[in-house]
């Protein structure tokens, strides 16, 4: 069974979405053979960037030193969906106040 996990970066902690180059390739490694990154999109608001995986969490882990050793933690949201779905159930942060959605 395949999930969707979705990086979301808010964009008022990003001065634009540049860093999407060079991330990208530390993030391929990170991951491994365990997930493939399925492309991005941009809006006004936030830059999601989807991964396609069997263990959202487990990614989510693996993609999270990354983003801690660029400073980006705290402007990031993370949650999965299965692939195709609707329903998302949010990985960080671990307390979400807010309900995670998709433009």
């Amino acid at each position: 069974m395949d999930y969707q996990l979705v990086i979301k970066f808010w964009r008022k902690s990003q001065e634009d979405e540049n860093f999407l180059a060079t991330i990208q390739d530390e993030l391929k490694e990170v991951l491994g053979e365990s997930a493939a990154l399925d492309g991005y999109d941009i809006n006004a608001k936030e830059i999601n960037l989807f991964v396609i995986t069997p263990d959202p969490k487990h990614s989510f882990r693996r993609l999270k030193g990354v983003l801690e050793s660029r400073g980006m933690l705290q402007g990031v949201s993370a949650a999965s969906r299965l692939v195709g779905g609707a329903h998302f159930t949010s990985i960080w942060p671990l307390r979400a106040t807010r309900k995670f959605k998709l433009p």
